[in-house]
């Protein structure tokens, strides 16, 4: 049964959010010993996010039944890709090399190995959790791994290749979402410990740091930054516009694939929020060869920044901590499975000495998709966000095909311990 929030009213709630992240910022600044002792061990980031998942989780507010994170992830996150593209130095991109995608399957991978490896140790543990309600539990489990390797759509696609019931189903969105967002808190828990994690990877990061230093180069170049209601407007303008653009793109181009390539679902291509991400950051990308990219020196990365603290803020909302106790056998394998994946993930990258940089967006990239993957590279650095996008969507195009193999993986585990 679902139970009102204290508070359901949006525009109170989106108050509450925003002062929130105010206080935060306000208090992260302080010279006061405490605050800055108190902020040494909890990063400001990560307040943003659990504050208000702890909101949600003791009933005061809602994320299910508020409106925000949809407007927040179909508004703010493209406007946001737009501002923090329209600035980037391309080619400098360009030489951040194949580290990330090598880091991006070896997620895959732990994923896919994850799945089998958390069942047959809950399954040996607790042999009555291979069965819910009558009903074989791999079919449900299979379609977090649609889920933790591509999206929404690869979800749905597990779903109903291997056919659910929807009450397990429900279960195993409970799973994916509280697991998936902890470990989105842990990825930027991480990012304040950068260099430390780094040095234990012994890994290279000079071309996230030239591309840093590149960046600042560029903005003493450009000069003093503009203030003022105009410039203001026009990166708002631009901003907006471009997402309106994706918006219709993606009203179209959605439905003509579902009717003419069915098929394509494997791919998102049927999803719309997949096309508006798409489209948002191409024209980003594209506006950065163009006079508009002087919109940086108008506060353009500063406005999109902005915009994915709000995100982060919806995101966290939408987290209930007290799901853990209604199945916690599934979250326990939930918890292995994602262990799993992570050991794999460092061992790749201690091996090739890529960065955490590459490590935290490629596992992203695929538990989170393209609504939180850029959000954790712009946190890096507010330039990266479209390195984000673009392994997502490759998580989307191997989403199907990894989850279709974990699934059969999982299903040869089950008919092995029953």
């Amino acid at each position: 049964m679902k139970h009102s929030p204290l508070i359901s009213n949006d525009a109170v709630v989106f108050g509450i959010l925003m002062g929130l992240l105010a206080l935060v910022f306000y208090t992260s600044k302080l010279e006061h010993k405490g605050f800055k002792k108190f902020y040494s061990v909890v990063p400001a980031l990560l307040l943003c996010y659990f504050i208000p998942a702890l909101l949600n989780t003791f009933g005061v507010i809602s994320g299910e039944q508020s409106a925000l994170y949809p407007m927040a992830s179909r508004y703010l996150l493209p406007a946001s890709l737009v501002l923090l593209t329209i600035g980037i130095d391309i080619k400098s991109l360009r030489r951040l090399g194949g580290k990330s995608v090598l880091i991006f399957f070896a997620g895959t991978i732990g994923v896919i190995l994850g799945g089998p490896i958390a069942m047959a140790i809950t399954g040996v543990l607790f042999p009555e959790s291979l069965y819910f309600e009558g009903e074989e539990t791999w079919r449900g489990l299979a379609t977090i791994a649609g889920s933790w390797i591509g999206g929404g759509a690869n979800q749905a696609a597990m779903l109903e290749v291997f056919g659910s019931g929807k009450s397990l189903f429900g279960q195993m969105i409970a799973v994916d979402v509280l697991i998936g967002n902890i470990w989105t808190g842990v990825l930027l828990f991480g990012i304040t410990r950068n260099k430390a994690i780094n040095k234990w990877l012994r890994a290279d990061d000079s071309s996230i740091v030239e591309l840093e230093q590149r960046v600042e180069q560029m903005k003493l170049e450009q000069g003093a930054m503009k203030s003022g209601v105009s410039p203001w407007i026009q990166v708002l303008g631009v901003a907006f516009a471009f997402t309106a653009i994706s918006h219709l793109g993606g009203d179209w181009l959605a439905p003509w694939f579902a009717e003419n390539y069915p098929a394509s679902a494997s791919y998102s291509l049927t999803s719309t929020f997949f096309w508006i991400v798409i489209i948002a950051t191409t024209l980003g990308m594209v506006a950065s060869f163009t006079p508009l990219r002087k919109l940086e020196n108008s506060g353009a990365s500063d406005i999109g920044t902005v915009f994915l603290y709000v995100l982060v803020a919806t995101i966290g909302m939408n987290m209930n901590l007290k799901a853990l106790v209604n199945s916690p056998v599934f979250f326990l394998t939930g918890i292995i499975w994602m262990l799993v994946h992570i050991t794999v993930l460092l061992i790749v990258a201690r091996w090739i000495k890529a960065p955490y940089f590459f490590v935290a967006v490629g596992s992203q990239a695929n538990i989170g998709g393209a609504a939180s993957a850029p959000v954790v590279a712009g946190f890096f650095n507010k330039f990266l966000a479209p390195v984000g996008v673009l392994l997502a969507v490759l998580g989307y195009a191997v989403g199907t095909y990894g989850a279709y193999i974990c699934g059969l993986l999982m299903q040869a585990v089950f008919h092995f311990l029953r």
